[in-house]
């Protein structure tokens, strides 16, 4: 597949040549008897240089589809008014996510462990996990409440949208902006990862600040894809969530007909073994914000709706320092997933596939034996390899649903890698 380089660029791409209206003409008038229809993406008066929006140049307009149909999901929660959720102050961790034995696509795989927020208030997210075993047939879906951030954990993914093709695989991130159609088809036999779904601001790089014009995320390394298109006629089925609830239509013809398209409102995934992670190379090491890879903003200044942070194979040199995370209370709310390898503050019991959950005020840190290696280890250069961690970090609490509280994958237990820390004071 091909792609376009650059983040927040305004793109131009078509798979029939001379399809884009060029020169003088009207971008509204398109070639080749096709529609021509605005997908915004934020309110029309937003400031330039935040206003999203493309043009895109189709075979059939979104208005030719059948009548939605509140249909509901059984396991895909967006709000308390769609399911209940349990208030704890208590750390949460989970075993690997299990596969279905049935057959089961990744819109109706999603299983919803944390949420804060709510479509109709636009801010917070809901996270959930998918783990499917066949594509997507005949089925396409679109997200009206908020963009979705999906992380790969087993398994590669190919997701076909309405303004071209993201394949995803394990190590990658894959973006879908609110609105955009699209449909998932599995490469491999069986297909697992974390699927983040932002209700407020969208996904932007975050600012450099004293680190200056380079390094974290650089905007050459993100992809977006060029325009394919499907001709197709038949049966199809259209899914939306739509203010936290789930709707279905009847289609005649496959969304994803657009021929050509160009603006900055599009899909796109990044590369996560590209981020240049910054680190201390003196004495101990700066808080876990410097591993951001992208933030969608609070309107509380200094705090995110949402940050997406990695923790993936780097060089460790600092001296006279505790390396791991030390421990800590605060403000903010972490869900952590982990890709693959092991995380160095919990190499037992926090397995790929997994999830944590540490919300505000509440302690959390290395376990005994993360501690003990720390501690009495010789802080020589360390490379930290194979392994690929990440968490979404928001201001807002994450309140977990009753139906991850009540799994068979809830470690009940998760607490006791704490209590046999050893009381070591010697005045």
């Amino acid at each position: 597949m091909a792609y376009q380089s650059g983040f927040g660029n305004h793109f131009e791409t078509e798979s029939i040549k001379g399809t884009l209206p060029k020169g003088m003409n009207s971008p509204q008038k398109p070639e080749h008897g096709l529609y021509a229809e605005q997908l915004s993406g934020t309110a029309f008066t937003a400031p330039r240089a935040k206003n999203q929006r493309s043009w895109l140049y189709r075979i059939h307009p979104a208005v030719v589809q059948g009548e939605f149909i509140e249909t509901g999901h059984s396991t895909w929660i967006s709000s308390e008014k769609f399911g209940k959720v349990i208030r704890t102050p208590a750390p949460l961790r989970f075993n690997e996510f299990p596969f279905p034995t049935a057959p089961k696509d990744f819109w109706d795989s999603l299983y919803t462990y944390v949420l804060n927020g709510s479509p109709e208030s636009k801010t917070g997210c809901a996270i959930h996990l998918y783990a499917c075993n066949q594509s997507m047939k005949n089925r396409f879906a679109y997200n009206a409440d908020a963009e979705m951030m999906i992380v790969p954990q087993l398994g590669a993914i190919k997701v076909k949208t309405e303004l071209g093709v993201l394949e995803l695989e394990p190590n990658w991130i894959g973006v879908i902006p609110r609105g955009v159609k699209f449909t998932v088809e599995l490469t491999d036999t069986q297909a697992r990862g974390y699927v983040c779904e932002n209700f407020g601001l969208p996904f932007a790089l975050p600012d450099l600040g004293p680190i200056g014009a380079n390094g974290l995320a650089n905007a050459r390394d993100f992809e977006t894809p060029v325009a394919a298109f499907e001709d197709q006629t038949g049966s199809f089925e259209l899914f939306t969530r739509y203010q936290g609830s789930n709707w279905r239509a009847e289609l005649k013809h496959s969304p994803l007909d657009v021929v050509a398209w160009h603006g900055n409102y599009a899909p796109y995934r990044y590369d996560l073994r590209k981020y240049n992670t910054i680190g201390s190379i003196s004495f101990d090491h700066p808080d876990p914000s410097i591993f951001t890879v992208m933030t969608s903003p609070s309107l509380l200044h200094g705090t995110a709706n949402i940050d997406f942070v990695i923790f993936t194979e780097r060089w460790m040199v600092s001296e006279n320092t505790f390396r791991p995370p030390y421990y800590h209370r605060n403000v903010m709310n972490e869900f952590m997933g982990l890709v693959h390898g092991k995380y160095d503050a919990k190499p037992d019991g926090f397995v790929p596939g997994g999830a944590s959950v540490h919300n505000c005020m509440t302690g959390h840190g290395p376990d005994k034996d993360a501690f003990e290696k720390a501690t009495a280890g010789a802080l020589k250069p360390e490379k930290y390899s194979n392994t690929l961690a990440f968490m979404w970090e928001s201001v807002y609490p994450f309140l977990p649903t009753e139906q991850v509280i009540r799994s068979s994958w809830n470690q009940k237990n998760y607490s006791d890698c704490w209590q046999n820390l050893p009381k070591l004071f010697r005045p």
